[in-house]
């Protein structure tokens, strides 16, 4: 678990300054202890927040059990607002559904990963196919060469609830097409 704390320093400007990362041994357990030790470790006051923000997880928004009732138990100024990032990226995913085209779009994307990333041996396929192609590219000088370069990846899956995954899931299989494409037709051979 992060915690960042968010506050106004002596000129009204908005600061926000990462302060730990605490390990958390359960995800349904509340972790309001571990946040008040690492806020009295610092010389804060618990009764001084003023606002929490969480990504939407049920352990920590729950209306009842989840950090954020339990906190404001301890603090009532201590208002939970749904972190904005995590609503942006829902939103953007809601809306994206409602273009025909751009729905289509990343369906086939799922799609494709998913045939590919669900077998072992498929992957294996991908690995050896771009492996091949890297290979290529750098014997017809079309790629440099070095340390560090041209690494065998693999395909990424879209998530609705991460930022950017959309485009790194798209990234790789731009990155990985050549190879992708020929691992398609051996998944469906021909029949004679």
């Amino acid at each position: 678990m992060a915690i960042v704390l968010r506050y106004v320093d002596k000129e009204g400007f908005i600061r926000e300054r990462f302060f730990d990362l605490v390990h958390v041994k359960e995800t349904t357990s509340s972790p309001l202890k571990e946040i008040c030790d690492v806020l009295s470790h610092l010389c804060l006051n618990v009764k001084d927040i003023r606002g929490q923000r969480y990504d939407g997880a049920s352990n920590m928004r729950g209306e009842f059990k989840g950090s954020q009732a339990l906190l404001l138990k301890e603090c009532p100024f201590a208002y939970y607002i749904h972190c904005l990032a995590h609503r942006l990226q829902l939103t953007l995913v809601a809306a994206s559904k409602e273009v025909i085209l751009i729905a289509q779009f990343f369906s086939y994307l799922t799609i494709i990963i998913n045939l590919i990333m669900s077998s072992c041996k498929r992957q294996d396929q991908l690995r050896d196919a771009q492996a091949s192609y890297i290979a290529n590219m750098i014997a017809i000088e079309e790629l440099e060469s070095g340390k560090r370069k041209n690494q065998i990846g693999t395909l990424q899956r879209a998530r609705d609830t991460r930022r950017g995954s959309h485009l790194t899931s798209l990234c790789s299989l731009l990155k990985m097409f050549d190879a992708t494409c020929s691992v398609i037709p051996s998944m469906y051979p021909r029949r004679k």
